[in-house]
């Protein structure tokens, strides 16, 4: 069942979801709601069980699923009035993407895949995420990636050049709930190969990845490039895994020009086949 996500938006238009990397909240796209809005709504939710959207309720039978995220984004459309959307995200924000691509093609205008991959885990990686999900919930407390997940999110540029980027991001880590921070970790652990959705993609997407990613390499997002069939890649030098907060100049002026080119191709559209109904009502 869809939970209801606490959102902040901004802008009007064509609507642009951006879904938040682990385990931080919407606050983390607080310069894209700003350097977009002119062009679109620029939708962020907190994730379920991340920022003010409500934790979990780990007693429930039902196992952890970002199929449940992407629920929890279709009803974000719904709540705003939106039939389609374009929706993106980084890292886990991006897992969640390619599970509202697969589940629910006819709603996706397009998509943003940033510092993310469509691999699922590895048994050993999926395994790790399971104690990391244990761990928090016996200390009560997300210590553990404080200690050895913050820093590997941000580039080595950030880490010497950057450090207000730096104490965000580790002041967002701290503030994870540790139920939101299990049930995230074993819905991640339990994740599909999404390759398939990706070369099955019938709308524009962009890729974008920060050249000093520790954790995802550039080597992933150029396969994503060549596995989509209408995709672009853009490339931000001295950032890390957590590009949108580590270069926000260069990561708007990537995005801007790529929605400029969607809302140009939407408006073609609409000249030639009429309006494409893309607004459902207005909630």
């Amino acid at each position: 069942m869809a939970q209801e996500l606490n959102c902040r938006h901004s802008g009007s238009g064509m609507p642009l979801v951006l879904l938040h990397a682990f385990p931080l909240t919407s606050w983390m796209w607080d310069a894209q709601r700003s350097a977009l809005a002119d062009l679109c709504h620029v939708i962020t939710p907190d994730l379920r069980g991340f920022g003010a959207s409500e934790p979990h309720d780990l007693s429930v039978t039902d196992a952890p699923d970002l199929d449940r995220m992407a629920e929890d984004v279709a009803a974000v459309l719904d709540r705003y009035g939106f039939r389609k959307a374009v929706i993106g995200g980084l890292s886990m924000g991006g897992y969640v993407a390619m599970a509202f691509a697969r589940k629910y093609p006819e709603r996706l205008e397009g998509l943003v895949l940033a510092d993310t991959k469509p691999e699922a885990d590895t048994p050993a990686a999926a395994a790790a995420r399971r104690e990391i999900a244990d761990t928090v919930l016996h200390e009560g407390s997300p210590r553990v990636l404080v200690e050895e997940l913050a820093p590997k999110l941000f580039g080595r540029t950030t880490a010497t050049q950057r450090p207000g980027v730096v104490e965000n991001i580790r002041w967002m880590v701290e503030q994870a709930h540790p139920t939101g921070i299990a049930w995230a970790e074993r819905a991640m652990a339990a994740r599909p190969d999404y390759g398939p959705v990706l070369a099955a993609l019938d709308v524009p997407a962009l890729i974008v990845h920060g050249d000093e990613d520790a954790m995802i390499p550039l080597e992933t997002a150029r396969g994503m490039q060549e596995a989509i069939p209408d995709a672009e890649l853009a490339v931000l030098r001295g950032a890390g895994h957590i590009a949108s907060m580590e270069t926000p100049g260069e990561f708007d002026v990537a995005l801007r020009r790529w929605v400029k080119k969607v809302l140009a191709a939407r408006k073609e559209a609409e000249r030639k086949h009429g309006h494409l109904g893309l607004r459902m009502h207005r909630a």
